[in-house]
């Protein structure tokens, strides 16, 4: 396989996919309007994954991303997009204010399918951090609010947050499989 066909119509995601697999795969991209169910993280990416598989009547490669707050037992979890959109950076702080703990996991979810009729192939990284107050530019999603190891994602460089990010933990074991194929 040569080219990635990358389903999302995120700009950043686009970015950082491409940053990291770059130099391995052709990571092409289509937009294609997947459906939002209600489930598990791989519930979820596996259910896209097959709706734009079908839709592109080919290969496709999607991503869902989670954020668990340890103290409200792994929510917002896949829902964080709406979380974010409905409570913002701060409302987002403020549902832990009153928790001993701020911990926090991110969770990045690719989904692989061949093509339609395909069970999709999970490939998952995790990067533990805390919840804190806004720091760095907001442009994109939770990044001012996640802090790993001093420094918030949208603190760090795109080099460096590359280097340590759950997406980037995803996309090296879809590397490795990609690799072995």
């Amino acid at each position: 396989m040569k080219t990635l066909n990358f389903i999302t119509g995120n700009k950043n995601k686009l970015a950082e996919v491409r940053a990291i697999l770059g130099d391995v795969i052709d990571v092409q991209n289509q937009a294609v309007d997947v459906p939002e169910i209600q489930g598990t993280i791989e519930e979820i990416a596996k259910e896209k994954c097959r709706h734009a598989a079908n839709a592109v009547g080919g290969p496709a490669l999607t991503e869902d991303t989670a954020l668990e707050f340890h103290a409200l037992k792994g929510l917002p979890g896949p829902y964080i997009k709406s979380f974010l959109e409905a409570l913002h950076h701060e409302g987002l702080n403020k549902m832990l204010d009153s928790f001993e703990t701020r911990e926090a996991e991110a969770v990045c979810t690719f989904a692989f399918s061949p093509g339609p009729g395909s069970e999709p192939i999970i490939f998952q990284g995790r990067t533990e951090g805390t919840i804190v107050r806004p720091r760095g530019p907001a442009s994109f999603g939770w990044d001012p609010i996640f802090e790993h190891d001093g420094k918030t994602y949208a603190e760090m460089t795109k080099e460096e947050k590359n280097k340590v990010s759950h997406r980037y933990k995803a996309l090296l074991k879809l590397q490795q499989w990609l690799a072995e194929q």
